[in-house]
Parts: structure tokens; sequence; C-alpha cells
């Protein structure tokens, strides 16, 4: 890898790492729809955008409804669980928790994919779910309900990113719709699929306020750089250094979502953050570690 790749891999794990600083700073003031759906529609806009910019080709290859399809999986759904679980877990807890991404991957894919479940891997998983298991149990926030339930929405939202791979390699296929454009569309499935229930929690349930400036730039933030930036960058990432070197921006992702936390939402920091950490990185290596090359076999004489 070179000097460069370093850096727009930290540059990521950055940017993605203060999604979680910014719905703190939003969700408690607009709600958790409310936020989700800022968030999908502006980075729609913003994808537009970037893709006018690079005067991309907008043929999607008659594969229009399974970009907006996979959008609600992907982006709709995850957004509004992360965003509803911003309103009882600090910022370095969602962060840590979407660190199980590539463990549920494993889960998803043994029981519904076929895909083969190693040794290391159902290690990996084990040790991940006792992480998140550390993690919800020691810490600056209370084990109560409120807890769990946070966690249960971080880690179903990772269950949607899990279902969503499998499914885009199926219906899209490895040389098929250019991911740029994929990824565009399936923002406008997410912000369609959020519409109705942002439409029904504004008329039934509006917010107190709709915000000021900080809550407005912290959108911005949220879906322009967060979101649609975040997609340009990773996959400038795919293409150079290859998927599995992309992915490992995940290991990446928790440090900056604790340190952004610290910094400045003044959260307390614990060892549980170490510990819980510790171990989803150790799962997460023994998941996305290389097979082992099989042993030549013999020649029979």
């Amino acid at each position: 890898m070179r000097l460069a790749d370093y850096a727009r891999l930290l540059l990521l794990a950055a940017i993605w790492g203060a999604s979680f600083l910014f719905m703190r700073i939003i969700v408690p003031v607009l709600g958790a729809l409310p936020s989700a759906f800022f968030r999908v529609s502006l980075a729609a806009v913003g994808l537009v955008v970037i893709l006018l910019v690079l005067r991309l080709n907008w043929d999607f290859r008659g594969k229009f409804k399974q970009c907006l399809l996979l959008g609600v999986i992907n982006s709709g759904i995850p957004a509004a669980l992360y965003c509803a679980a911003a309103q009882v877990l600090p910022a370095g807890y969602s962060a840590i928790f979407n660190a199980s991404t590539p463990l549920m991957g494993v889960l998803i894919g043994a029981l519904f994919f076929a895909e083969g479940l190693t040794p290391s891997k159902a290690g990996g998983v084990l040790l991940g779910l006792l992480g998140v298991g550390l993690l919800t149990r020691t810490g600056p926030v209370a084990f109560d309900a409120q807890l769990l339930w946070g966690a249960a929405a971080c880690l179903i939202a990772t269950a949607c990113y899990g279902f969503a791979g499998f499914l885009t390699r199926r219906w899209l296929g490895p040389d098929g719709l250019d991911n740029r454009l994929a990824a565009c569309g399936s923002m406008f499935g997410a912000t369609l699929c959020l519409l109705p229930l942002f439409a029904y929690s504004a008329i039934s349930q509006p917010p107190a306020s709709w915000g000021g400036g900080s809550v407005w730039l912290s959108l911005a933030g949220l879906g322009l750089v967060c979101t649609a930036y975040a997609y340009v960058l990773y996959f400038r990432l795919l293409s150079d250094i290859g998927p599995i070197k992309a992915t490992t921006v995940t290991f990446l992702i928790p440090p900056f979502g604790v340190f952004w936390g610290v910094l400045l939402l003044d959260e307390q920091l614990s060892w549980a953050y170490l510990y819980g950490g510790v171990l989803i990185g150790l799962a997460l290596w023994l998941v996305l570690r290389p097979a082992p090359a099989p042993a030549m076999a013999q020649e029979s004489a």
C-alpha cells in the first residue's frame, strides 16, 4: 500500500467515526426518524452532485429496482436504528458495535447463503459476542433496558449490512453496475423508505425544536461528508487496494468514535472501551484473516 492509501484509510475512519458524534448532537433535538431521513436524503443529493461533476453515465443496466431495495436494507433501516441508538448510547459505544459488522456477515453467510464457517470464523464470532457482552455490562452507561435496546438496535443494523453485502454480490455481480452509481441509487431507495415514516412522525409527534445552526451544520456533515463523500472515498480505496484491505477501516472506526465523543461531547472514558474493543478487534482479525493455503497433495506412487 502507498502512503496515500494509508492516508485515505485513516481519513475514512475519522469521517465514519465522526458520524456517531454528529448523531449524538442531532438526534436529541430532532428525534431519530427526522435525523435518519435528513441524513440519507442529503447524502442522495450530495451523490447526485458528485456524479454530475464526475460526468458518470447514468446507466443502471436494468438494476435500478435492486439498487432501491439495497438502499432500504443497507442504508434506510440502519440509519434509523443507529439514530434510535444515539438517544441512549454514547458515540463510542455505537462505533464499537458497528465494528461487529463482519461478525454478523459471517453468521448470516453461514445461516442463509451457504457460506463455509471455518473454525477461525466461528471463534471470531464467539470472541466478538464476548466483547459486545463485556461492553454492555461494564462502562460509563448503566446496564438497563435502554442500554439493551440501544445495543440491539446497533446489532440489527449490522445484520442489515451483512445481508446487504451478500445481496449486492448476488444482484449486482462483481463486474456489473458501477459502485458509485449503485450507491447513489441505494440512497434514493433509503430516502423513499424513510419518507413516509418521517412524514408521519413530523405530523404526529413533531420535534419541540427543529434546531439551530449547530444542528443543521451537523446534519450537513453527517449527510454530505460522513455518507456521500465517504462513499466516494471508500470506492476509491476498493479500486486501489482491493476489498480485503479496504475492510480494515472497520478496525479504525471505534478509536475515532470514542475519541470524538470524549473530545467534543465530554463523554466519560472507561476501560470497558478498551476491553470490549480489543476483544472485538481480535474477533475481526480471526474473521478477516486470509485462510491458510491448502497443502499440496502428494502424488500417488
